[in-house]
């Protein structure tokens, strides 16, 4: 295997998002969960995205597993590697996106690195170095109160300053309209500096093929999906991969009962939730029953049986912004996350032992903790649901031939489950 491009994605929707992004640009791609074994069977690709869930670990942890990651990576040829981050640059004072990227840059040997959430398709802009979402900027928006890295700043020069231990400078969107060889002096001036990471600004689309262009001949960037469109674009017109269309019998049917599972507490997930109860049966667990003990699991599974052969159904743990702070203050924050997430791991294994095969996962952490259990080493890439989530056909799992589709708390419509089953035949 040699790769065109390399990836590494902080957590397990994300690299989804990115995966899909990598496809409809024409590569071929394969996500992986962890860094493969040696004798997991992959087909011949243009790309692997190596799915992580490191985004709220300690930072030393996530960074000797990232650099795993590179260096398997780097082992299949890849020349570029690309570290995933979400669109919405979550992530505390402490990390872990500074120092994951501090470390790649020094393994890599690359003078600055270009940074860049946005992904104008799904709403995210980067002007003057300010993330913004839709219309307002990132401390404006729902963000500030996620449960585990509230963003109060949308100045990412300054956030990605406070962790990382490199100067951190900014290529502003009139430089990016100049144009690939204005980008270059821009960043030769810069590392000229002594600086080692640079926001870039990034509005349109034309503004990630820009970009694209440039990181394509730098051997590390720091991005979210957009900045992979960018380098997809970038390697298919330069020549360097032959672009490939089709899913590869990635979404063929699997039949059998199907189950949804929902953790993420986003605005966008508890309308989904909502707007599913008008199609399917559904139940929302009790999160104080889940910390103090009681059996919420078995209730749960106790419930989702009879009703399997009757059609799909939906399981959540999600919870107002209000109620999620207050289980916070009560349990502790890290405690009532890893609860939660064990807790639906729990219900997605037992719902696959009683012969779920068709599986849809919100929230980033939740997906995190599910895939995990189930044993999935990796998966093919199909149909786009939405912008940023495709199906997903599992690679070696323990439990056989499964369709998964996981999103990111924030992404899909409102009617995402049943869009998402629709295409999960």
């Amino acid at each position: 295997m040699t790769l065109a491009l390399g990836c590494i994605a902080d957590d397990y929707t994300g690299a989804s998002d990115l995966a899909n992004t990598l496809t409809r640009a024409g590569l071929r791609t394969v996500q992986t969960i962890g860094v493969p074994a040696d004798d997991l069977a992959l087909p011949e690709v243009d790309a692997v995205v190596v799915s992580l869930k490191s985004r709220s670990i300690e930072a030393g942890l996530a960074v000797s597993r990232s650099r795993a990651a590179e260096k398997w990576l780097r082992g299949r040829g890849a020349r570029h590697v690309l570290f995933k981050i979400c669109s919405t640059f979550d992530s505390t004072d402490a990390g872990n996106i500074g120092p994951v990227m501090d470390a790649l840059r020094a393994d890599s040997g690359e003078a600055v690195v270009l940074v860049t959430p946005a992904f104008p398709e799904t709403g995210r802009t980067v002007y003057q170095g300010n993330l913004f979402v839709g219309a307002v900027p990132l401390n404006e928006s729902p963000l500030k109160d996620h449960p585990l890295n509230p963003m109060r700043d949308s100045n990412l020069v300054r956030v990605l300053a406070r962790q990382s231990k490199t100067q951190v400078g900014l290529v502003d969107l009139a430089t990016v309209t100049r144009g690939a060889e204005a980008v270059r002096t821009r960043l030769a001036e810069l590392s000229g500096k002594g600086t080692g990471a640079a926001i870039i600004d990034a509005v349109f689309d034309r503004d990630l093929e820009t970009i694209g262009l440039v990181a394509a001949q730098h051997r590390l960037s720091v991005g979210a999906s957009g900045i992979g469109l960018g380098l997809a674009r970038a390697l298919v017109s330069t020549g360097k991969v032959k672009s490939a269309a089709g899913s590869g019998g990635a979404d063929a049917a699997v039949g059998g009962p199907a189950a949804c599972l929902a953790g993420s507490c986003s605005q966008a997930t508890l309308q989904q939730i909502a707007n599913a109860e008008r199609v399917m049966a559904v139940l929302h667990l009790d999160q104080d029953r889940i910390l103090t003990g009681a059996d919420e699991v078995q209730r749960a599974i106790a419930w989702a049986k009879p009703r399997l052969a009757d059609g799909p159904l939906l399981i959540a743990s999600s919870a107002t912004p209000d109620q999620v702070a207050a289980l916070q203050a009560r349990h502790g924050r890290d405690a009532a996350g890893h609860a939660i997430e064990q807790a639906m791991a729990d219900i997605a294994e037992n719902l696959v032992k009683s012969g779920v095969r068709r599986l849809v996962v919100a929230g980033g952490e939740t997906s995190g903790a599910v895939v995990d259990r189930l044993g999935i080493p990796g998966f093919l890439v199909g149909a786009e649901i939405a912008a940023g989530v495709p199906v997903l056909r599992a690679v070696g799992a323990e439990a056989g031939d499964m369709l998964l589709a996981l999103k990111s708390g924030n992404f899909g419509g409102p009617e995402f489950f049943a869009d998402a089953l629709g295409l999960m035949r």
